[in-house]
């Protein structure tokens, strides 16, 4: 059960973040305060409320902050003693386009860390944080300063319409908290490729964790960035890197080997940073894996002590983070983002995964309280519980009753567990593409009629 101290100093956004910490952060990142009524506290607030909303808009986030008046975070001018907050988005729409993007980067990392402290972070029987890596693209509004910093898909038939955003992510295996992503342009000149920006990434994971990547990450880069970060790594390898690594002989299930994974010609052209002696100690280990019908072979590389079984039991649940990401992308609504600026972006993109980190401590603090796993409840229907619950917890007059409420909302959102299969599904996993109610536009350029020396009118 969660204590009320507990609650009082670890709940909801306008606890962990309250308004005092946005004054103190101001002079660390050099903005102005906010006066009036949309302070960054207030803006950031509607922000999260405006992502956690089917209908997403301004408007409706805007009447969250009318008709619950959240006075934990609204300041204390005229205008709300005396009742006269515009119902017009005007104000808040200037607010947030006026708000330094350093401000909803600070709060990111700060929510995440008040997060962390109130949560496991390891899994069980493990005395290290893992965390697993992804990659993903996420589309955004078509406009000039958009698409020049990420520029849209082009083949042989010319480029597509929306500008594309390359994101790598990591997820706590533990808890599903997620880091502060890494972005770049997937396409174009200023390409970055997905470990680039899990290097990066990287940097902001605590010492002592383990990444795990699917073979995409499966490279001798990633291996080196990790260990020179104090990281440990599980990497999927693919078959042809496993027989390079292995140096011959046979194969069978269960084996591993003890090897030294040094940098081949091809990794010291691509990063030619590598110092002469990179080298990462690690293991190689040979597993086998049902796909649909068919058995194959599974290629690990770790620089984990662990046992063999338990190193695929971690793997195992490598598969969290494409759930973890489709919750991102639909039920946070980051598969296409509206913002029309490079700034706004990026702050919708931070205060997102704010939104979305919420929702994870939440499902977590409910997990605790009804003795399950925290990805044992369903994202979506926690959320719905978060979103209704989020304007009832800013409006409490009393800690007394702000505690009451939060303990309604955790009792309600461990109810919404995922149903447990008892056997594999009967039918394979399907990828379908996005449902569109008209074709998409093509530039088809226009031929004119020949001409018949007549003049038409």
């Amino acid at each position: 059960m969660t204590s009320p101290q507990t609650v009082d100093v670890l709940c909801l956004f306008e606890r962990i973040a309250p308004e005092s910490w946005f004054k103190n952060l101001i002079p660390t990142t050099g903005c102005g305060s906010r006066r009036g009524i949309y302070s960054f506290a207030v803006v950031i607030w509607l922000m999260i409320v405006q992502r956690m909303q089917a209908k997403g808009t301004l408007g409706s986030a805007l009447q969250q902050l009318l008709q619950n008046r959240p006075m934990n975070l609204l300041p204390s001018c005229k205008r709300v003693r005396d009742n006269r907050i515009s119902p017009h988005v005007g104000g808040y729409c200037q607010a947030r386009q006026k708000m330094p993007t350093p401000i909803a980067s600070k709060v990111s990392d700060y929510v995440l860390a008040q997060l962390q402290a109130a949560l496991p972070v390891c899994p069980a029987g493990s005395q290290q944080p893992v965390f697993l890596l992804d990659g993903s693209s996420l589309e955004l509004e078509h406009t000039a300063e958009l698409a020049a910093a990420y520029p849209p898909a082009e083949n042989q038939y010319g480029k597509t319409h929306w500008p594309i955003l390359r994101i790598a992510v990591a997820h706590n295996l533990a808890n599903g908290l997620a880091s502060r992503p890494s972005w770049g342009a997937m396409y174009g000149s200023h390409a970055v490729s997905e470990q680039a920006l899990a290097e990066d990434l990287m940097d902001r994971l605590p010492k002592g964790a383990v990444v795990v990547g699917d073979r995409n990450f499966g490279v001798f880069s990633i291996a080196h960035a990790a260990t020179e970060k104090g990281l440990g790594v599980l990497l999927r390898l693919t078959e042809d890197r496993f027989k390079k690594l292995w140096g011959g002989g046979s194969v069978e299930c269960g084996q591993e080997r003890t090897i030294t994974w040094r940098p081949s010609q091809w990794d010291r052209k691509a990063h030619p940073g590598l110092p002469a002696e990179a080298a990462v100690k690690g293991r190689v280990l040979v597993a086998q894996m049902q796909s649909g019908s068919e058995t194959e072979f599974l290629y690990l590389f770790t620089t984990l002590s662990i046992a063999a079984a338990e190193v695929l039991e971690i793997y195992r649940c490598r598969w969290y983070v494409e759930t973890d990401l489709r919750s991102l992308k639909t039920t946070i609504r980051l598969q296409h983002l509206t913002a029309k600026s490079k700034a706004m972006m990026e702050k919708e993109l931070l205060i997102a995964i704010t939104a979305y980190n919420i929702v994870r401590a939440v499902m977590g603090w409910a997990a605790q309280q009804s003795g399950s796993a925290p990805r044992s409840l369903s994202f979506s229907q926690v959320q719905d519980v978060v979103e209704a619950a989020l304007p009832v917890l800013a409006a409490a007059q009393s800690p007394q009753e702000y505690a009451l409420a939060f303990r309604r909302m955790l009792d309600t959102a461990a109810h919404f567990r995922l149903p447990t299969r008892s056997h594999r599904r009967a039918f394979p996993r399907l990828v379908w593409g996005h449902c569109r109610s008209f074709p998409k536009h093509k530039l088809v350029p226009l031929a004119l009629p020949p001409s018949t020396g007549e003049k038409t009118i």
